[in-house]
């Protein structure tokens, strides 16, 4: 606001709050005229409010009696015209008495110079009445079993992540604290995956849906696809598309890199951008050479809610697993322990062995090798995929997808080689 230096700064608060509460007050006069049910407030009282919420402020220097007699008289306001509305039109809407409350609220913060949080407040009253449409239809898409696993969630990160240590135990360097986020972290990235799969279900066919399980996890992915090869000949189309799923498995590994080993992430970035594009581009292209077109496939999404507990507890188990192990095999078998580590770790799942290992570098891994033991375990499990794909799918897609898979894990093994070299 200093660019406004030529008016006082109580002046520049009114403008702020009246410029805000109008905005709310444009909107709610647009919803009266569409819809008969709105027909509390628009371009004039709300501004209103607002100037009272920041008047009382400045008259009594933000001390609090004056504010809050203020906020209960207009609550008893709102009342009123809520039980009028009620016993007149029989309709029970409360979401513009609402806003007339965070609009009183808006014009006190604003007083205490507080311009980012009015500003937040006022962007968030307006998306909430604008999407009112598309989140009741998006809460009719979300199972209510999602609902209570995700607040479970919610509960176990916001009360136990603070509680626990953030500090090495044992010889094998085991953090409390780091374990859970590593669980959190992973279990974001798939969740938000799974979420999208949810709400485009059976809207925009097999390719948005393999895509995003390949985010979610491509092993999954392709035991479905393979799976659903036997329902509808297409060999060409779904081994295309588990391709892809297993090049955005790469990509999905860079952002955990990422946040929690970037020295790693560094030396991984070029490689697994490459496998990735290759795997996507050749995959589509593959896709394309079949009679069957994108589009005229669905797949349903069959993956379990990876913020289940009792999965997140076993990732957990999984990881300190792995991080013993890890930290074992170096002890006894120097770089070629975790080489063979991966190799095993491959044909399973491999996030708890590479968050491991981001947890090794620099202190008992280093970080070259870490890296080519992430390549030789991303390479075993697209070779693993590939016999799920040979021995689950119908004839022709299991041998054009093993070829596929087999070829992808092959590139990756050529800059786990050209690390080892170096």
């Amino acid at each position: 606001m200093q660019y406004l230096t030529w008016l006082p700064h109580q002046g520049v608060q009114i403008l702020f709050v009246f410029f805000l509460s109008f905005i709310i007050g444009l909107e709610r006069e647009g919803k009266k005229s569409e819809d008969d049910h709105v027909s509390f407030g628009g371009v004039r009282t709300y501004p209103l409010i607002g100037l009272v919420g920041f008047s009382l402020s400045t008259v009594s220097q933000g001390e609090p009696i004056l504010i809050s007699i203020g906020l209960i008289t207009l609550s008893l306001f709102l009342l009123m015209a809520f039980w009028h509305k009620l016993t007149t039109s029989g309709y029970a809407a409360i979401a513009s008495y609402l806003t007339a409350i965070s609009t009183y609220i808006i014009g006190v913060v604003a007083y205490h110079d507080f311009f980012w949080l009015a500003t937040t407040l006022t962007v968030i009253n307006i998306l909430l009445l604008e999407l009112k449409i598309w989140l009741a239809q998006l809460a009719k898409k979300i199972d209510e079993g999602e609902i209570l696993t995700f607040a479970k969630f919610l509960l176990l990160l916001a009360v136990v992540l603070p509680l626990l240590p953030n500090e090495a135990f044992t010889e094998y360097q085991i953090n409390p604290f780091k374990t859970w986020l590593v669980l959190v972290a992973v279990s974001t990235v798939s969740y938000g995956s799974y979420v999208l799969q949810k709400l485009s279900k059976g809207v925009d066919g097999l390719l948005l849906t393999a895509l995003l399980g390949g985010v979610y996890s491509s092993t999954v992915t392709t035991v479905a696809l393979a799976r659903k090869s036997k329902d509808r000949p297409a060999p060409k189309l779904i081994s295309g598309v588990i391709l892809m799923a297993s090049g955005m498995m790469y990509l999905r590994i860079i952002i955990l890199l990422g946040l929690f080993n970037p020295s790693i992430m560094k030396i991984l970035l070029t490689p697994f951008l490459g496998l990735s594009l290759l795997a996507l581009a050749g995959g589509y292209a593959c896709s394309r050479l079949g009679d069957v077109r994108l589009d005229e496939i669905k797949n349903e999404s069959r993956a379990n809610n990876p913020l289940e507990i009792k999965s997140g507890l076993f990732f957990a188990f999984l990881f300190v697993v792995m991080l013993v192990a890890t930290n074992l095999s170096i002890d006894y078998f120097g770089n070629s322990g975790v080489y063979s580590l991966a190799l095993i770790m491959g044909v399973a799942d491999v996030d708890p062995f590479i968050m491991g290992l981001t947890q090794s570098v620099p202190g008992l891994t280093p970080a070259t090798v870490a890296s080519i033991g992430i390549l030789i375990a991303t390479s075993t499990n697209n070779a693993a995929k590939g016999i799920y794909a040979y021995v689950l799918a119908s004839k022709d897609t299991g041998i054009l997808s093993f070829g596929l898979l087999l070829a992808l894990a092959v590139a990756g093994l050529i800059p786990a080689l050209i690390l080892w070299i170096d």
